[in-house]
């Protein structure tokens, strides 16, 4: 979502600024703004021009006052508001002596406003955000500076913020709080630093630490002071940074998404390495549940959105076959209001990349207000998910940057299979012969993903026959079911294509009524179980005139015999296919994203990090 951005006590304010937003464009974004501190005035540039706003941003402020010390930026992915400059990030109170940042939704805004407008102010946008600086310039009224009129401030808001702060009359103080938005801190010398997220600050500091919900940040030149909001001191926790700046560079590809793509093998490693012995025992580090309370467990309930609720439906097979537990798979925003039976025997596993995805917090808490035991699965160390869970599984992925998951969905599919065979380990439920077999499988991922990689240029000239296609319908049995639903999600993120993933045994029940020539129907046609069924529902969409593309396994001649084109991929057990079978639909998505003259790393109206509702 929205990405921020805070220094004082660095000369080179504007240039930190600028690099740090330019960090954050991966989140998705449609207008920037920086607020700098002069002498007499804040000086404000903000630009509405899509993902290039920052880049007309960087040309904007080259006639802005030398030596600033203190300013905040952002960039803004918009809710309330159309996405306009009236709308962009910084918003100043009516003297134009306050200038904020915002990530997230002020609830109770449009009461708020109101009060404002009685009492005098002018609101100039038609963001929630706008009124946060005019309640706090009501509060400096009757406080002592602005940290106290912050606190004061936000007593009243009800929602989700992670907000930066700067005011004329204290101009080398940046104020900052969060509650739920993620929001880090840090200080390198005679400067301190806030962001949204690690990359904006990773090449000018790893003195970080996490800014926790409802407390207060002082930044001043080289300091950082934590307090609740009722003022008390807060001792912050260390943020611990396993990876560098130059992993969260393109190393020579084109993009970030080809990059991330072709990191699949590494990461499937990485994700395993450590947690299995040969002989097939599993150890899952930091998951802090003792064989008997993993032992105790009558019933798991997957929670997530997007790429990774698809993660989600696949281990749903692999914990109801491997350890014999019934199953939930939900989307993290329905599930908080549909009321869902849990207790203490109950494991809420809640799977997001950035481990800070709104909807999926809320979840947990909830769960764990139902007194469930709680894991995530989180590719970000010591996120917000990560901090409150009961134990923590990460995906050891990486940064990625790409708007569109890739390497993530594959390192939670392994993440969340391990889980599963660790339990069917303790519930004695697959002996451990047959653990060791799938371990050893799911070893030798790593050489068939890079196997199905290195097939590109065959689904390059699958893409480039399909260019002028314009519906696609994904189908899939069993495991290949979610795998074409992140078949859909990927052609329609980053292609703007209409896409839909079905089971493929629905089409009787009213997707086949649209199927006519000039239709695209992608069939995952691996996985001996279901194989004849898909085929046998391959023909019913052939047979309508629909092009045919199947997701096939080397050396099947009959689904070679239905399709009118192939995505050839090595053999692998059904329950691991989808690890091998998703990575022909990310490259089908790409090279229609490429061959459309799109950017394929930051789709229009998409934001990797999802920290609002």
């Amino acid at each position: 979502m929205c990405g921020i951005i805070g220094v004082t006590g660095a000369g080179d304010a504007l240039d930190i600024l600028l690099d740090g937003l330019e960090r954050l464009e991966y989140r998705g974004y449609d207008s920037a703004g920086i607020a700098l501190i002069d002498s007499s005035d804040i000086y404000r540039v903000r630009v509405a021009d899509g993902t290039h706003s920052v880049s007309i941003l960087r040309e904007q402020t080259k006639d802005a006052p030398p030596g600033c010390v203190t300013g905040i930026g952002h960039t803004r992915w918009a809710t309330h508001g159309q996405p306009n400059e009236l709308n962009a990030h910084p918003h100043l109170d009516c003297a134009g002596d306050i200038a904020l940042i915002h990530n997230g939704i002020i609830e109770n805004y449009a009461e708020l406003a109101a009060e404002m407008v009685a009492s005098g102010h002018t609101l100039a946008s038609h963001t929630d955000t706008e009124v946060l600086p005019h309640l706090i310039e009501e509060c400096l009224l009757t406080s002592d500076g602005l940290v106290e009129a912050v606190r004061k401030a936000l007593e009243k808001v009800r929602g989700a913020f992670a907000i930066g702060v700067v005011s004329l009359a204290e101009p080398d103080l940046i104020v900052a709080a969060r509650r739920i938005s993620p929001l880090i801190v840090g200080t390198a010398g005679n400067a301190s630093f806030l962001a949204s997220d690690i990359p904006a600050l990773l090449e000018r500091t790893r003195d970080l630490v996490v800014v926790e919900d409802d407390q207060i940040v002082e930044l001043r030149p080289g300091s950082v002071k934590i307090t609740d909001l009722e003022g008390n001191p807060v001792t912050p926790r260390p943020l611990v940074v396993e990876w560098d700046v130059e992993a969260a560079q393109k190393d020579g590809y084109d993009d970030f998404m080809t990059k991330e793509m072709n990191e699949q093998p590494r990461v499937i490693a990485d994700t395993m390495r450590g947690r299995v012995e040969s002989s097939g025992r599993i150890f899952l580090d930091q998951l802090d549940l003792s064989r008997e309370e993993l032992a105790s467990i009558t019933k798991v309930s997957i929670v997530a959105c997007g790429s990774s609720y698809h993660a989600g439906l696949v281990a749903k097979y692999a914990f109801e076959r491997w350890a014999r537990l019934p199953v939930d798979v939900d989307i993290a925003s329905e599930f908080r209001y549909r009321d869902p039976v849990l207790d203490s025997n109950t494991l809420v596993i809640g799977v997001s990349q950035s481990g800070e995805t709104v909807d999926s917090l809320q979840a947990m808490r909830q769960a764990k207000q139902s007194n469930a035991r709680v894991v995530v699965v989180s590719n970000v160390v010591d996120s917000s998910m990560a901090r409150e869970a009961d134990g923590v599984l990460y995906t050891r992925a990486g940064p990625e940057i790409g708007v569109a998951a890739t390497k993530t969905v594959l390192a939670q599919i392994i993440a969340l299979e391990l889980l599963a065979l660790r339990m069917a380990q303790v519930r004695g439920t697959l002996a451990e012969g047959a653990v060791a077999e799938v371990v050893s499988e799911l070893w030798s991922l790593e050489g068939t993903v890079q196997e199905a990689l290195a097939r590109d240029e065959d689904v390059a000239a699958v893409a480039r026959e399909l260019v002028d296609a314009r519906d696609f319908f994904f189908l899939g049995r069993h495991a290949g079911f979610p795998t074409a639903l992140e078949g859909a999600l990927k052609l329609k993120e980053i292609s703007y294509l209409h896409a839909e993933g079905y089971p493929a045994g629905e089409l009787k029940h009213g997707p086949l009524a649209v199927i006519e020539p000039g239709c695209v129907v992608v069939a995952v046609a691996t996985g001996g179980e279901m194989k004849e069924k898909i085929l046998s529902n391959v023909s019913e969409v052939k047979a309508r005139g629909a092009t045919v593309v199947l997701v096939a396994e080397d050396g099947d001649t009959q689904a070679a015999s239905l399709a009118d084109y192939l995505l050839m991929v090595p053999r692998t057990s059904t329950l691991l296919s989808p690890v091998k079978d998703i990575v022909p639909l990310q490259q089908l998505a790409y090279h229609l994203a490429r061959n459309r003259g799109l950017d394929v790393d930051r789709p229009r109206n998409l934001a990797k990090t999802v920290t609002v509702e």
